[in-house]
């Protein structure tokens, strides 16, 4: 499971497949300039490397490299509260940075949730924060100290970037827009995370390795944000930044137990996020947004940036006021719809326990002037995937994979697999995409129609076909592409149900469609014990206050944090 002396042994208890003799020297090369940045004291020993638990979750409290304050630190605050302490001087910048720092590298030793390391950097930045407070009795800004994890490939100045296989390593000379923008909050970077393969699968797998889940390492951290789920869900991280067209905030987080948030398009900086334009953004846009450990981290991320005024220096993005957890609902009660399938996949059981828990929850007589609460069914969901699988290859999926050819990089299974209902038609015509985006304006439309019909606020539902993916299974993301398809917010928060050992489908089981009986053949062919459960929250697009308003109604109804 180890690697070898001269390597940074990680836990792996899957291989990925070898490329050409050239790509494996490159990617070498790439492990070994980060293992010479890890001091001798921060690596984990072999034997726990060699024989890791199946939740790696306490390693970083249990295993002796972190004090009695840097664990501290990582686990008593969240974004807000570690801005209050750095600002009253209660901590340092230095401190939470090197406590921090320390988490994310032993984090990773057990997960493989980075792909770049900063320490140093990290540290320098941090005392030249403490210095100014120091100086001047201010902070920089509302995050002065805070510390931020940043997904591979959005840039950040001086370090490397991807997009999605090893020929496109770039050194980036400047900070993307939204990296700036929280820089000069006083936010401290340190770590960047891993991403799959073409930033289009479920599960983190690239040259940088495969990144594991921290509750049950024989299941995936998700994607295409795992290293950011994984590196949050370890304590190695605060608050992330990760990007999302099919899923990849929301599935992540709900793999790790964690909150996501996936805005509507166009309300959050995304200028500069990837170095070469992707075509399924001619029809699916991609959104971007916070992981983290609160919902009022979520909010102060989203609330800062927004008042900022991205809207300035990027046009695309709308000027949508930010009113978050503090919007009042216009009526009462909030009409809630749960979804216990969507007509195309039954989820496996845990999250069906999930489900009722959060429906018997809000449906408690105690709260019916507050919520109603109603069964809602998404309008057709497997029309719903056939379509955005489409729509994300315009291309038939050629230049990803002329790209990840070229560097002798061996295709994934899972690249294969996303790729497989494009790839035939080959590079489309412009009529061939307008054609595409009229089907996705159809669907959209009938989408609102239903979700009128069904006269509902928000929704409630699977945030995935499961608690996590067994390593290289994740298929299906039919719960969260949906919403990228009709361009809706979602979060996913967490519940204190987990996935337990013996737990079977219910007797009376009928398969939906082929994919719902193949889910539950998944289910069967591995073990997800301990893997958390989050569900998801939607609204209609543009309505992301209205979807915050109604979180933190239910805040205290389904206890969260």
């Amino acid at each position: 499971m180890g690697g070898g002396p001269s390597e940074l042994a990680i836990v792996r208890p899957k291989d990925l497949p070898k490329g050409t003799l050239e790509y494996e020297k490159k990617r070498a090369a790439i492990l070994d300039a980060f293992a010479r940045k890890v001091p001798d004291e921060l690596r984990l020993q072999a034997t726990l490397i060699d024989n890791p638990p199946l939740d790696v979750s306490t390693v970083p409290a249990s295993c002796g490299i972190l004090t009695s304050k840097e664990i501290r630190i990582t686990e008593h605050y969240d974004a807000v509260g570690l801005s209050e302490a750095i600002a009253t001087k209660s901590l340092t910048a230095v401190e939470v940075a090197t406590a921090f720092s320390k988490r994310a590298i032993i984090a990773h030793q057990l997960t493989c949730c980075l792909t770049q390391w900063f320490m140093d950097e990290a540290i320098k930045q941090a005392k030249e924060l403490d210095e100014y407070l120091e100086r001047t009795g201010k902070t920089i800004g509302p995050l002065h100290g805070v510390p931020i994890s940043i997904k591979e490939h959005i840039p950040i100045a001086g370090t490397n970037s991807s997009g999605g296989c090893i020929v496109s390593t770039v050194l980036d000379k400047e900070d993307s827009h939204m990296v700036a923008m929280l820089r000069s909050m006083g936010a401290v970077f340190y770590c960047k995370t891993n991403q799959p393969q073409a930033i289009m699968h479920l599960e983190s797998t690239s040259h940088y390795g495969r990144t594991l889940n921290p509750f049950n390492i024989n299941l995936s951290a998700g994607g295409s944000s795992g290293g950011e789920a994984a590196l949050v869900a370890m304590k190695g991280s605060v608050l992330g930044v990760g990007t999302d067209i099919g899923g990849s905030i929301r599935c992540p987080s709900a793999f790790c137990g964690i909150y996501g948030f996936k805005a509507t398009s166009c309300i959050l900086p995304m200028k500069d996020f990837i170095s070469h334009p992707f075509s399924a953004e001619l029809n699916v846009l991609a959104s971007t947004g916070p992981m983290c450990r609160s919902m009022r981290d979520m909010e102060l991320f989203t609330k800062l940036l927004i008042d900022a005024k991205p809207w300035l220096h990027d046009p695309k993005l709308i000027p949508i006021p930010w009113t978050g957890l503090n919007t009042a609902t216009p009526k009462k009660p909030l009409k809630i719809g749960i979804i216990e399938h969507d007509g195309f996949i039954i989820s496996q059981p845990p999250v069906q326990r999930a489900i009722a828990w959060a429906k018997q929850r809000l449906s408690d007589p105690a709260h019916s002037s507050a919520f109603e609460v109603k069964p809602f069914t998404p309008y057709n969901a497997a029309e719903a995937w056939s379509k955005i699988r489409r729509m994300y290859w315009p291309d038939g999926g050629s230049v990803m994979k002329d790209a990840i050819k070229a560097g002798g990089e061996p295709v994934l299974s899972l690249t294969d697999s996303i790729m497989a209902d494009a790839e035939p038609h080959g590079m489309l015509s412009a009529e061939d995409v307008n054609q595409l985006r009229f089907q996705r304006d159809q669907f959209r439309h009938k989408f609102a129609d239903s979700w009128t019909e069904q006269d509902v606020d928000v929704v409630i539902g699977p945030a995935f076909v499961g608690p996590a993916s067994a390593h290289d299974t994740a298929f299906y993301w039919t719960y969260t592409s949906l919403y990228n398809l009709v361009d809706y917010p979602g979060v996913v928060f967490p519940t204190p149900i987990k996935a337990e050992a013996g737990e079977k489908y219910a007797e009376d089981y009928k398969p939906l469609s082929k994919e719902c009986q193949h889910v539950k053949e998944l289910w069967e062919q591995s073990n997800f014990e301990g893997a958390p459960i989050d569900l998801q929250i939607n609204a209609r697009r543009y309505h992301d206050n209205e979807m915050f308003g109604a979180l933190a109604l239910m805040k205290d109804v389904l206890e969260l944090p």
